[in-house]
């Protein structure tokens, strides 16, 4: 089970791919967008995504409180929705230039779309896949205009239900998807690793049949990096230049050194899952020699006793196992024996 897109292979037995997400931190400048894409690349990461709508495409420019986010949410509490869009929205005539800036980079370039409207654009500028939003997986029509493209398709579940998730996942296919993604993803900002849940991971690929990834709201690499041992192919992570330059989503978003360390430790985590084995590796094999074995401690004539005192388990591994020393004490040897031999059944 592995899904291509663009160069890269994304399945198990690929190194994670790793996506860093814009979102609204290029704080409404193009320059900053265009250095975010140069710092996402120096990082080694492998996409990096926008997020495409205005805020009339999202919601309605009114103030009741419907409309308002609430007091108690410490990151955009008592904004309206429609301002709180029109903030974080990427202007569509930038998403060519950032887009461009991507490939001669040689990360992936694509993004969230959310309403056909968006779908329509992207599809403009020929991207290779699409993200369905967490806030979005029920949005069935939307995922059928997508799935209708014949490109792969991420899926974030974000607060969805497994009936939810199902429906999205029967849409996408029936619809003409046949490269599927699920995210695992705490739709809280930012999200605690004791909310994330990430053994959900293997069972939403066995239930699914589908690649399974991260997208991650917590702060630092941890839980990320733990997700690759549980089988998450692809990490997304919200990106910025400095959280203290502020922005919609700056908060909970990685610097550009925290997600150099994240593309290496996820790596690292990948490569080191090999296969179930027991027994010393190949690597292992010149290490034997430093287990402990047993050894005669003291100079010995013929017909002497071996002795707790003459007979001990030291390093290096050379003599007989340690787990012989039981039938070795009070039996004689055979020959002069000098300090520091290694038994062998031979010298009884």
């Amino acid at each position: 089970m592995s899904i291509q897109i663009e160069n890269r292979v994304i399945g198990k037995k690929h190194e994670p791919f790793i996506v860093a997400e814009m979102s609204g931190n290029h704080n409404q400048s193009l320059d900053r967008a265009l250095e975010m894409v140069d710092a996402a690349a120096q990082a080694g990461a492998h996409a990096l995504k926008l997020q495409t709508y205005t805020a009339d495409t999202m919601t309605l420019n009114l103030e009741k409180d419907d409309f308002i986010v609430s007091e108690s949410n410490p990151l955009w509490g008592n904004q309206t929705l429609y301002d709180l869009y029109l903030q974080a929205y990427t202007p569509w005539e930038w998403h060519k230039p950032i887009f461009d800036r991507c490939h001669e980079l040689g990360m992936t370039a694509f993004s969230s779309p959310f309403d056909e409207t968006a779908v329509d654009f992207l599809e403009s500028l020929d991207v290779p896949c699409y993200k369905i939003a967490s806030f979005e997986n029920i949005d069935l029509p939307l995922i059928r205009k997508v799935a209708q493209t014949g490109k792969p398709i991420i899926i974030s579940t974000g607060m969805a239900t497994v009936a939810e998730i199902d429906e999205a996942v029967n849409t996408a296919k029936q619809s003409g998807c046949e490269d599927l993604i699920l995210l695992k993803c705490t739709s809280t900002y930012p999200a605690t690793p004791e909310n994330t849940n990430i053994l959900t991971i293997p069972h939403m690929r066995d239930t699914f049949q589908c690649e399974v990834g991260l997208s991650d709201h917590t702060l630092g690499t941890g839980v990320a990096v733990a997700s690759v041992a549980l089988g998450a192919t692809i990490i997304e992570k919200h990106f910025t230049l400095s959280r203290n330059d502020g922005g919609i989503d700056a908060a909970f978003s990685m610097e550009p050194d925290e997600l150099e360390s994240l593309v290496q430790e996820a790596k690292r985590s990948w490569q080191s899952l090999g296969t179930v084995t027991y027994g010393p590796t190949e690597s292992e094999s010149d290490s034997k020699k430093y287990r402990r074995s047993l050894y005669v401690t003291e100079d010995l004539k013929k017909g002497d006793v071996l002795t707790a005192e003459n007979l001990k388990a030291i390093r290096p591994g050379y003599g007989l196992s340690p787990k012989y020393i039981d039938v070795l004490l009070g039996k004689q040897v055979n020959q002069n024996i000098k300090k520091g031999t290694p038994v062998t059944w031979d010298l009884i």
